[in-house]
């Protein structure tokens, strides 16, 4: 862009904010916008800052500095670097108690950065403190600053790299007493503001978070003090009471980090065990966000103790730390399930360590406080008494009632899930108990059914005292009863009671399976609720599709009834997905079938869907107007999909497979399909996916429909670019490559994709706006050198496809990345015969430097941090065929790498680049590797 004037950034800024014309306000944001990224906005937002014009124009300019530091600071020479930094503190030194808190966050912001990358700029927090110190003006703006120097050490924008991080970290540390002698002053000497007290105590925060603290010298900190004092007092602010919390949590996972116990340890352990009685006054006053506070607490103090409170119990006592575990249930116990729900991920930790250890007296140490647990989750999860119909789908309550199933499935395991069953079981039975105390005992008892099975077996194979053994005899003997009292609930009975009873009939579907004598009249009961509405209809298809599944053997004796249910499935109030469920159900049945009933069965399934679709494709109404449901072509292909999917005959490779006439036959509906939705991705995507499974259910069975299947995708492809059609292709790869006659063939198709293909991935951010198309077609490109690799690698298609990898591994999406570094992982393992090894050292030879190169690139610069063991994998690959080589192409490729960041501080020195070039070469498995490349990224982040 033309070099802009200050005068002509204002009339944009007021333009934005003032014109009432919104074509007028786009305009000039996205010019603003393109300014912002200009060489030339260093200088006019240091101009508009000095001129003050207005506030908009101010915060603007801040904004822009603040911008252009984190992510352009590149673009001034370290000449510059000093004068920007005088023009920043000049900037800062000009802030009143009356500038707006946007301005001086922005402002604080920009010099913080600054602080951070300029190396040449020594002790950065010192001079802040000896130049503004003592200036009481300039204390809300110098504990700003303060407070963001910490917060920005680990800013991704930045990229500090790790030896200026760890630069930084010392530095801090040096001036950590300097900092907190000053806040310590700020809180004596900062009047009544609440405020500024809120300020301090966040900016304490943000250098305990760091670690910058050595913790005993501040174990009789005035600060902590102060936050035990805000947290005791009933009438302490919110804002105060939710810092002081934060302060406190900071220090426990401080502690926990370096495992430091000693004087703190104690003070702050004893110190929040005497709030328990502040909690309870929280919950008398109804302050729900103290409570929360104090909830937040409890289970922090927890975590940081989990380890020594499992690992120091011994069979006979518990770790004096779990009675910390009594705050945290009685914060469980609050009567608002927020409160509670701050909690889970502690019993999720408990319950893995637990789990891990597998040793019965110490878990049971832990038993009664699940059992409260449990206790306090069932009174959470009951409805209102004067509630109607069943829990609002994507309500709050909902998603809390889905969390609470979640927790209960991890620490069942401790209190045993037939026990818990049997103590909702009494809820049930209680003289008066009302209708929703009931159905939240059904809740619980629907998320450990599952269970009930498993254990009543291990019962047999494990040696327990005769007492404990009949014990738990009687208790499994409660189900029958459950069953049989859900079997005969009365008709007036509330519909979520209704509802939850339905859905435990299919989480006991294993247990159905042993006791077949129930199937009968849990089938006759999941039929009656099919033809409901308000829910229950959806409840019982998801039982029947569960009992399906468990209990194959004993539903064959059942399929006419199943074959009836589907010629009625439109008939019934069922929610789409679960519709799609039930006929895996019946699916899963049907290829139990014999084949001479297994093929008119499955053909009657299929007709309803095909006919559907049938009239779609011949019609003049293609189900695309916008109307979701059955005019929707995606409603029966999604179920023809999963009939497909689950109708799997055990004759697939041996002989006949049954589902072919079936598939075959149908094929003429698919492919007009095809050709009538190629302008429509999502309806291609379910249609490919239908062909899908189609093909992987009868194999290379299919071969009738494999030729005019390709002549159709290649001409759909060639005009509409659906990635689909290419992960489709890679379908068709694995199942008939190896087929004698097909590989020539599939080659063609893949050389008819690649043209197409690259005329996208070659467009600006071709690879960026399309990692789906670069995720199927390099997952095709496997295909073909896992299924035939002699063909594939001598054919000319494999160096373009090579080289669009090479760019592609700075991709930064996951799948994507992952079919990229796959293919090159399959290339680099063929070694099976002497052709195949003489063609991949050519390849290796050929192209091995730039893949290096690029992967090295891409770790340090472009993917994330979890995406790297992908890469390591084909560092690994190299290095078997050539350690010498890996060496070699590793070495040239760091030093194509900078060794000085944009602030001028050195990013990694030469015993650095040295060691990893080594590192890299004597690792011996992936995961060492990508240890190496995430320790050695790690320098430029």
């Amino acid at each position: 862009m033309e070099p802009p004037t200050a005068e002509a950034v204002l009339r944009g800024v007021y333009t934005l904010y003032n014109d009432p014309n919104n074509a007028e306000k786009e305009k000039a944001s996205k010019w603003l916008e393109e300014f912002q990224k200009s060489i030339h906005s260093w200088q006019i937002a240091d101009e508009l800052l000095q001129q003050k014009h207005d506030l908009n124009s101010c915060t603007f300019a801040a904004q822009t500095m603040r911008n252009k530091i984190q992510n352009s600071f590149h673009e001034l020479p370290e000449a510059a670097h000093e004068s920007l930094r005088q023009s920043l503190l000049e900037h800062i030194s000009h802030i009143t108690l009356e500038t707006k808190s946007v301005i001086v966050t922005q402002l604080s912001l920009a010099l913080a950065d600054l602080a951070l990358l300029m190396s040449s700029w020594n002790k950065p927090v010192a001079t802040l403190l000896e130049r503004f110190s003592s200036n009481i003006n300039m204390m809300y703006a110098l504990i700003e600053l303060l407070t963001l120097i910490p917060e920005e050490v680990n800013s991704r924008h930045l990229r500090l790299g790790a030896n200026r991080r760890k630069e930084i970290l010392i530095d801090l540390e040096a001036d950590s007493t300097l900092v907190s002698e000053y806040l310590t002053m700020c809180l004596m000497n900062g009047n009544e503001s609440e405020l500024l007290r809120s300020k301090i105590l966040k900016c304490f925060t943000s250098w305990v978070q760091i670690n910058a603290f050595k913790l005993p010298e501040i174990s009789d900190s005035m600060l902590i003090v102060y936050c035990f004092q805000l947290l005791s007092n009933a009438t302490s602010s919110s804002e105060l009471h939710e810092a002081a919390t934060d302060v406190l949590c900071s220090l426990l996972h401080c502690m926990e980090l370096n495992n430091a116990r000693g004087g703190l340890d104690d003070k702050l352990f004893n110190g929040i065990l005497c709030l328990e009685e502040a909690y309870n006054i929280s919950v008398a006053q109804e302050d729900l966000d103290k409570s929360m506070n104090f909830s937040r607490l409890f289970t922090v103090l927890v975590e940081c103790n989990l380890t020594r409170m499992v690992a120091g119990s011994d069979a006979d006592t518990p770790h004096y730390s779990t009675k910390a575990l009594d705050l945290v249930l009685n914060c469980v116990g609050h009567y608002d399930y927020e409160v509670a729900e701050i909690t889970f991920n502690m019993w999720y930790r408990l319950s893995e360590d637990l789990y891990q250890r597998n040793n019965c007296p110490l878990t049971a140490h832990f038993k009664p406080y699940v059992e409260r647990l449990i206790a306090a989750l069932y009174k959470h999860s009951q409805l209102d008494p004067d509630h109607d119909g069943l829990v609002e789908e994507g309500g709050s309550f909902k998603d809390f009632r889905f969390k609470v199933s979640e927790i209960i499935k991890d620490v069942i395991f401790i209190v045993s899930s037939i026990s818990c069953f049997k103590q909702m079981f009494l809820i049930l039975q209680s003289a008066n108990v009302s209708w929703e105390s009931s159905e939240a005992a059904l809740f619980i008892m629907q998320n450990v059914a599952r269970n009930i099975l498993p254990e009543i077996m291990e019962l047999g194979e494990r040696d327990i005292p005769t007492a404990r053994f009949n014990q738990l005899c009687e208790e499994s003997e409660v189900v029958p009863k459950v069953v049989e009292a859900i079997l005969n609930l009365p008709d007036n009975c509330h519909i979520a009671i209704r509802y939850t009873s339905i859905n435990i009939l299919g989480e006991l579907c294993d247990w159905i399976d042993s006791n077949p004598e129930t199937l009968q009249p849990v089938l006759n009961f999941l039929l009656c609720a099919l033809q409901q509405k308000n829910g229950l209809a959806t409840a019982a298809a998801n039982s029947l599709q569960l009992i399906c599944s468990a209990c194959k053997k004993h539903m064959l004796g059942h399929i006419s009834g199943l074959m009836e249910i589907a010629r009625c499935l439109d008939s019934f109030d069922i929610q789409t997905d679960s519709a799609i469920g039930l006929l895996k159900g019946i699916s899963i049945i049907i290829g139990r079938l014999p084949p001479n009933q297994l093929t008119p069965a499955m053909q009657e399934l299929c007709s309803f869907q095909v006919e559907a679709l049938s009239r779609l494709t011949n019609g003049e109404d293609d189900g695309l107007d916008g109307k979701k449901g059955r005019n929707d072509p995606a409603f029966w292909l999604d179920r023809l999909a999963s009939i497909y999917r689950h109708v799997s005959s055990p004759d697939r490779n041996n002989g006949p497979n049954p589902c072919t006439l079936v598939i075959v036959n149908n094929w003429n509906v698919l492919s007009r399909a095809l050709e009538r939705y190629k302008n429509n991705s999502k309806v291609m995507e379910r249609i490919v996916r239908c062909i899908r499974y189609a093909i992987r259910c009868i194999g290379k069975q299919a071969m009738p429909i494999l030729e005019p299947l390709v002549k159709q995708i290649i001409t759909i492809y060639s005009g509409h670019n659906h990635s689909c059609l290419l992960y489709l292709g890679s379908i068709l790869v694995d199942e008939f490559a190896h087929e004698d006659g097909c590989t020539q063939g599939l080659l063609n198709m893949l050389q008819a994709f690649i043209d197409p293909t690259f005329v996208v991935l070659q467009m600006e951010n071709g690879l960026k706006n399309h990692p789906d198309m670069v995720d199927d077609f390099f997952r095709l490109a496997t295909r073909f050198i896992q299924r035939a690799p002699l063909q594939f690698l001598q054919s000319p298609l494999v160096t373009p496809i090579i080289q669009c990898g090479l760019l592609a591994c700075t991709l930064d999406h996951r799948d994507a990345n992952i079919s990229v570094m796959r293919f090159f992982c399959s290339l680099l393992r063929q070694d099976r015969d002497h052709d195949l090894q003489l063609i991949v050292k050519s390849i290796l030879v050929t192209h091995g430097e730039a893949l290096i190169m690029n992967l090295l690139y891409a770790s340090v610069f472009c993917l994330h941090s979890y995406m790297l063991s992908d890469v390591a994998e084909v560092f690994v690959e190299i290095k078997q065929h050539s350690p010498h080589q890996l060496q070699e192409y590793v070495k040239k490729a760091a030093d194509t790498l900078p060794k000085k960041n944009s602030g001028g501080s050195v990013t990694v020195t030469d015993e650095q680049m040295v060691q990893f070039v080594a590192n890299v070469v004597n690792s011996e498995t992936s995961r060492a590797t990508t240890q190496v490349l995430q320790d050695f990224a790690r320098l430029y982040r």
